[in-house]
């Protein structure tokens, strides 16, 4: 099982920058990938970023506006930590975020499907103001 706390979220000007932290617990962890996804309100929830497990492959959403570029993701499996910093933010990037992990997932890879994750986060609320 893997337990998963976010934290880091909270309100911040356009063009601000915010570093998003995932704790993790449990022993799957050092085995799962993790993604990072996000919703905002009266939309679907949507994929931003993962991580692979071994090697530290990253991956991000390929959207027309996308947080390739704004957004890192990283993980820290001696602390079983991941991080989404965002930097440029903007005010569509309100939403409330979510890391879940993939504990079926190979070693070098993090799948972007929703229905690949089996643990999630209650999630942290970023409001980023005009």
């Amino acid at each position: 099982q893997v337990q998963l706390v976010e934290s880091g979220g909270g309100l911040v000007q356009a063009g601000g920058s915010l570093r998003l932290s995932c704790a993790a617990s449990g022993r799957a962890f050092s085995s799962s990938a993790v993604g990072w996804f996000r919703q905002a309100q009266g939309k679907e929830r949507d994929y931003l970023a993962g991580v692979s497990w071994s090697h530290g492959n990253t991956y991000y959403a390929d959207y027309s506006d996308s947080v390739k570029g704004r957004f890192t993701i990283s993980r820290d499996n001696a602390k079983k930590m991941v991080y989404l910093q965002m930097n440029n933010l903007k005010p569509e990037d309100t939403a409330v975020y979510y890391c879940a992990a993939d504990s079926n997932s190979n070693t070098k890879y993090a799948s972007n499907r929703q229905s690949d994750y089996d643990y999630w986060g209650q999630g942290t609320q970023v409001t980023v103001s005009s």
